[in-house]
């Protein structure tokens, strides 16, 4: 659910905001200057893809998270690489949220695991009757 909503914000900015032409097009001023009500929106949001800054951070936390497994850490890439992904940062976003997902398939899959009942050999778990 949390990625459906991250999914539908980054749209919403790139084809609502930034490519509808509903953000003005010349703020004029500079960051020192201060940038001030719907410039200072148009100004954050490009910052997020600028240099590819949301997929370089997809990607590390999709590498920490795959070296370390952290479960928070996989959630993180996973959801600014949906970001990245939809804003302009696909390179390194791409890279980023598979990582993130290997981790979180993994816990998925062990948590599956937990809930059924460990048998010591193979063939109990076939129903395989002993000759």
């Amino acid at each position: 659910m949390l990625s459906l909503l991250v999914l539908v914000f980054a749209l919403v900015g790139r084809y609502g905001l930034m490519e509808s032409g509903w953000l003005p097009a010349e703020c004029g001023g500079s960051l020192a200057e201060g940038v001030q009500g719907w410039c200072g929106a148009k100004w954050a949001l490009i910052q997020s893809f600028v240099h590819q800054r949301l997929g370089w951070v997809s990607l590390v936390a999709g590498v920490l998270a795959f070296v370390t497994r952290s479960r928070l850490l996989a959630l993180c890439g996973w959801l600014i690489g949906i970001a990245g992904l939809v804003l302009y940062s696909f390179d390194y976003a791409a890279v980023g949220a598979v990582l993130s997902l290997l981790v979180l398939a993994r816990h998925l899959a062990q948590e599956g695991n937990g809930n059924q009942q460990s048998h010591r050999e193979p063939s109990e778990r076939l129903g395989v009757e002993r000759l």
